[in-house]
Formats: C-alpha cells, sequence, structure tokens
C-alpha cells in the first residue's frame, strides 16, 4: 500500500509540472524553482505534513519534498539557535541530499562521458 500511495503523491505532483509545461508558457526552470518555493511555504505552514506522512517517498523525493526538508530544518534550528538558524538550518537539513546528488552525478559524469548538446 506504500508503493501506491507514494505512486499517487509522486504521480500527482508530476502531473502538476506536465500540466504546467503544457498549458503555461513557464519555463522548466521556473516550475522547478516554483515547486521548491512552494514546498518551502507548505512546509512551514504545516500543509505539506500530512502529504508528506500520506505519500512518504512520493512527497520527499520530488522538489517540493526538497522545500519542504528545508523549511522544516530551518524551524528546527530556530527553535533551538534562534535567528542563526534561520541561515544554518536549511543547509543542515539538505546537505545529506545535496552532497549524495553531487557525488552521484559526478560518478556518472565518470562512468558514461557525457557531451554537451549541440
Amino acid at each position: 500500500m506504500d508503493y501506491l500511495r507514494a505512486f499517487i503523491v509522486g504521480g500527482t505532483i508530476c502531473l502538476i509540472g506536465q500540466i504546467l509545461m503544457d498549458k503555461t508558457s513557464l519555463t522548466p526552470a521556473r516550475i522547478l524553482v516554483s515547486f521548491v518555493t512552494a514546498g518551502v511555504i507548505l512546509g512551514a505552514l504545516g500543509i505539506y505534513d500530512p502529504i508528506f506522512e500520506y505519500g512518504k517517498a512520493g512527497a520527499s523525493v520530488p522538489l517540493p519534498g526538497f522545500g519542504y526538508a528545508l523549511a522544516k530544518g530551518t524551524i528546527k534550528e530556530v527553535q533551538q539557535n534562534g535567528l542563526i538558524g534561520a541561515f544554518t538550518g536549511g543547509i543542515k537539513a539538505t546537505s545529506a541530499g545535496i552532497a549524495a546528488a553531487i557525488f552521484f552525478g559526478y560518478l556518472m559524469a565518470i562512468i558514461f562521458n557525457p557531451k554537451a548538446k549541440s
């Protein structure tokens, strides 16, 4: 059942992105930034919590999940360390994911010899 819920939540997020690409003049980069920003806002307001609990990986892996992690980390650090937590919380909360993305991206570049688009 967890797989089905993850598929539904993640698929819905992807569906929203596809509709935005097809029906608006927004560029993919702006849609990605909008998704992260929406995750931050929904996370800060506590609206993304039930979505995250229901969809688990389907809600945490897409870009709104990254924004949600930023918001949760920042809120936690502000509660513990005050104003300085506003600057360090998001970095601490997402550092493992960012490091993994850089590491695996580099590893794939070594293995597959990427070429520039022409």
